[in-house]
């Protein structure tokens, strides 16, 4: 479990922790990546396993500036010279990483995952379980909402999202409820969400059908499809020849989307063959089946539950 020195409970316990550690076959004098650096509990391992005296390296990246500022104040980072936190998306990959001198990597760890701080914190409406602004946005920064998405989008345009992203089989009666309901009042709350949409959720689904309710809205908020998809391709650029790239899911859509990629080296999964019919790809796959958090894990961290983790090699 991470270190919780700095606050009474966690702020992220991440999932499949050693499994990705030793997905990275980390080496003292490497240079890594965390994209998501969160809680910090992927990064603190990483550290330990690094020699900053080898010119060993380990940049994280987090959007969220209460992320950045909470290693700041870690002296677990704040002290390690091997150490960058990067404020910023990770589908700013290679940009960022020419800015630090730091062009080829070794490893790029990626876990999608959302932290437990963001679920826990009522003013950032990333949960159902309590209510408080429908903001769901991983920058604060950025000017779209989910109060925003939720009032001006068309009817259509919510039905998508609701059957792409939430994967919901009444999408089409979600939108039209909820463009019923904000010409009377905005749809700007969870309390008020919920009101609107739970006369359509199946009571004996309703905790999965409104995850997926709102795991669809913060999904568009944050284009975590399009962030995603730019971090893959420029993974592929940044990755030395056997350098790892390790990646955990949490939903089908990026399972999908991780795992064509790392078949294919292209983001449609499209197999391409050389003059004599051998498959050419510039990865080696690792994973032939994704790894999942055991009992134990699952026990110990109910939310680890979906975490599926892909690992391939650059050729």
């Amino acid at each position: 479990m991470e270190d919780t020195t700095l606050t009474s409970t966690p702020y992220h316990v991440p999932a499949l922790l050693e499994q990705s550690l030793d997905a990275l076959d980390i080496k003292p004098g490497g240079v890594y990546v965390d994209c998501t650096l969160g809680g910090g509990g992927h990064s603190r391992a990483i550290l330990k396993r690094l020699d900053a005296a080898r010119r060993g390296r380990l940049l994280s990246f987090d959007q969220d500036m209460a992320a950045i500022l909470r290693a700041g104040e870690d002296p677990d980072f704040k002290d390690n010279t091997a150490f960058t936190a990067v404020h910023g998306n990770f589908r700013y990959l290679s940009n960022f990483l020419r800015y630090y001198h730091a062009d080829e990597v070794d490893g790029i760890l990626a876990d999608l995952g959302v932290s437990f701080h963001h679920f826990d914190d009522p003013s950032r409406g990333f949960s159902f379980r309590w209510d408080g602004p429908l903001d769901m946005r991983m920058n604060t920064r950025a000017t779209l909402t989910a109060a925003t998405l939720l009032n001006d989008s068309t009817e259509e345009t919510l039905a998508d999202i609701f059957h792409l992203y939430g994967e919901l089989r009444q999408a089409r009666r979600l939108a039209q409820a909820i463009v019923k309901a904000r010409q009377q009042a905005p749809v700007d709350t969870v309390e008020r969400l919920l009101e609107v949409v739970k006369p359509f959720i199946s009571p004996r689904q309703e905790k999965k059908e409104l995850a997926q309710l709102f795991q669809a809205l913060r999904i568009v908020v944050n284009d975590e499809i399009g962030a995603l998809r730019s971090l893959l391709t420029q993974a592929l650029k940044v990755l030395r020849p056997g350098g790892r790239l390790a990646v955990i899911t949490y939903h089908s859509l990026e399972d999908r989307l991780v795992k064509n990629f790392m078949k294919a080296g292209n983001l449609e999964g499209r197999i391409e063959k050389d003059f004599y019919g051998r498959i050419s790809t510039p990865f080696k796959i690792l994973t032939p089946k994704p790894i999942v958090p055991d009992a134990d894990e699952q026990e110990r961290n109910p939310r680890s539950r979906s975490a599926k983790l892909r690992v391939a090699e650059k050729i």
